[in-house]
């Protein structure tokens, strides 16, 4: 079991961001990454859709052995989670915008959460809104096109640049001091949002904590890998893997999957 993989999924490449922080945290463990990228973007799906498409994944992943499966998509955590852990008897570690530390550290009072539509509109989200945000004003915004922008290899072009500055400004002059990521795709605009944004403004996602968090699980578990062996890293996509294999700077091999 110690030996076994942790396994991972997103709605496409997006969730590579928490795979890293996983990596770097725990660089011992066996991964499998599972890009869904044919059926990108979750968020714009039904929540029917995003159950199945999670239990697919789910399933994908059981089948090669994986003894954690982090869902490495604020959408499919936010619409599926409950469902996948009522349903499969293995630890799931699942993903929700970083509100809390962005409400407790928020000196205007006012946050900013850039999410997808299937993020926004779950009943998850809107109870973890409901229990930091007192006293706090939240401003959403959708992220439409963010997603398939970056599956498409355009995460510099003029185009998200566009977009970026059209969902930003309204923020700003409501005066918010944090953004709150709200989907594992963004924290790769980080770059680019850091020279849109004043200063003051603080960017927070959640990679780090979920990483923290499955270390955490496993070593409860008794089931860290404690091997000195280089892992064993696989990541598949059902998409077009030179995206994938771009964004990871080509330092691991993408497989396609005819998944």
């Amino acid at each position: 079991m110690r030996n076994s993989p942790i396994g991972i999924f997103d709605s496409g490449i997006g969730g590579t961001s928490i795979f890293k922080e996983i990596h770097e945290l725990l660089p011992n463990e066996n991964c499998i990454y599972l890009a869904d990228s044919k059926n990108a973007p979750y968020g714009n799906r039904s929540e029917d859709e995003i159950v199945q498409l999670s239990i697919k994944n789910t399933e994908f992943l059981i089948k090669q052995g994986c003894k954690i499966i982090v869902v490495a998509c604020n959408t499919a955590t936010t619409n599926a989670i409950v469902y996948l852990r009522k349903n499969y008897d293995i630890p799931f570690i699942g993903i929700e915008p970083a509100i809390k530390p962005a409400a407790l550290n928020t000196k205007t009072k006012v946050v900013g959460i850039l999410a997808t539509k299937g993020t926004l509109s779950s009943q998850l989200f809107h109870n973890t809104i409901d229990l930091y945000s007192k006293d706090i004003k939240i401003i959403e915004q959708v992220g439409e096109g963010i997603v398939p922008l970056i599956e498409t290899g355009q995460l510099d072009s003029e185009v998200m640049q566009l977009y970026l500055k059209t969902y930003l400004e309204p923020m700003l002059k409501q005066d918010i001091d944090y953004l709150v990521l709200g989907c594992t795709h963004y924290p790769y605009l980080i770059p680019m949002l850091t020279k849109m944004l004043p200063e003051h403004v603080r960017i927070i996602d959640s990679g780090r904590a979920v990483a923290k968090q499955t270390q955490a699980v496993l070593t409860a578990l008794d089931v860290l890998n404690d091997s000195i062996e280089n892992p064993n890293i696989q990541l598949f996509s059902n998409g077009d893997i030179t995206v994938l294999n771009s964004i990871l700077d080509y330092k691991f091999n993408v497989s396609y999957l005819d998944f």
